[in-house]
């Protein structure tokens, strides 16, 4: 009979990223319910829907939907949720290193080899119209739908979740940055495409895929002070700052704590510089990698072109933001983060404008 770590092994070799497939039932379901609910355009022109309290895009809107009529989770299903450039392909890569690691060498981790958002997918792309999508061995997933949107098959589990936010100011430069490569642009300058201060005041009006990014991160904030037990609460700065200390954290939280023995040989470490963002940023697989973007619903099916993976890897640095904003435009976010978590508990590590 085969082990589980050999199912585990062979799953981790073999299970490649599916094609969407379109739905035309679906297709028109959503389509009908998007019709009804308020619609706005964000910077980049793609259209944006208004959903229980958040903007979101079109594909994006018809995953989570599915999402919530779909999704099944695992009963040792770990969930890693975000805001898009606020950390997710680090979080992603860690926790996929720190969960297979009884399974695999450090010579044939599949991070060497794949891209880490095909090693780790996100439910609102995989399981549109092919929940079996998401049927791995390795029961991690990734999401960046508000927390009050979750499928109820989620929330009602004992799925456990770790969230990561950021500095807005650096997940606003990060966002920027990403959509010009996005657009096939390999270099951005302060006027090529979407002016940075266009930009940012969409962002600040939530006019994004995701929505307003302090209600994302409060809805998940708030929801782990209620269940600390489920719901890990990251920031950015912090795993940076002490990497170690966070690394086995997450370890802990998701069931796969390290053990004395492994800490001695240097086991957290080799997982730290697997995912180094020196080391991942280096690899073939994502120099010249290319990944399909999905901007949209259209009546044939999804408007989509590639881009190439190492748009996910920019510098991955703290404060970088001071390179791109004005005094005027960080203050303005700086005192957007003030307003938005007054007596909320939460301070984010926001580092000083000047």
């Amino acid at each position: 009979m085969e082990s589980s770590s050999s199912k585990m092994n062979h799953s981790l070799k073999c299970n490649e990223k599916e094609e969407y497939r379109f739905d035309p039932t679906n297709h028109n379901k959503f389509k009908e319910i998007m019709s009804t609910i308020p619609r706005r355009k964000d910077a980049w022109g793609f259209d944006l829907y208004l959903y229980e309290g958040f903007w979101c895009g079109s594909f994006q809107f018809e995953g989570m939907l599915s999402a919530q009529e779909h999704f099944k989770p695992q009963p040792n299903q770990v969930i890693l949720s975000s805001t898009p450039k606020s950390g997710t392909t680090w979080l992603k890569a860690l926790t996929f290193a720190i969960m297979t690691r009884f399974h695999v060498g450090e010579s044939t981790n599949p991070l060497l080899t794949r891209f880490v958002h095909d090693c780790v997918p996100f439910i609102e792309m995989n399981i549109r119209s092919s929940p079996q999508n998401l049927n791995l061995d390795v029961p991690l997933v990734a999401t960046h739908i508000p927390y009050t949107s979750l499928p109820k098959s989620i929330t009602n589990s004992s799925c456990k979740i770790v969230y990561i936010c950021r500095d807005p100011k650096d997940a606003f430069v990060s966002l920027w940055h990403f959509k010009h490569k996005m657009s096939g642009k390999e270099e951005v300058s302060a006027m090529e495409d979407v002016p940075l201060e266009d930009a940012l005041e969409f962002f600040c009006q939530g006019l994004n895929a995701c929505g307003l990014y302090w209600d994302h991160l409060l809805g998940y904030w708030r929801a782990s002070l209620e269940s600390p037990e489920m719901i890990l609460f990251l920031k950015y700065e912090d795993l940076k700052n002490e990497t170690v200390f966070w690394v086995k954290k997450i370890a802990q939280f998701i069931g796969y704590p390290f053990s004395l023995e492994e800490e001695n040989k240097g086991v957290v470490q080799k997982i730290i510089d697997l995912c180094s963002f020196e080391h991942l940023s280096s690899l073939e697989v994502n120099t010249s990698g290319m990944v399909r973007s999905e901007h949209g619903i259209t009546q044939d099916g999804v408007n989509t072109h590639k881009f190439k993976n190492n748009a996910f890897f920019r510098k991955g640095k703290v404060g970088d933001w001071k390179n791109h904003l004005t005094p005027e435009m960080a203050k303005r976010l700086d005192q957007i983060t003030e307003q938005k978590l007054a007596g909320s508990g939460l301070t984010l590590n926001v580092s000083p404008n000047g």
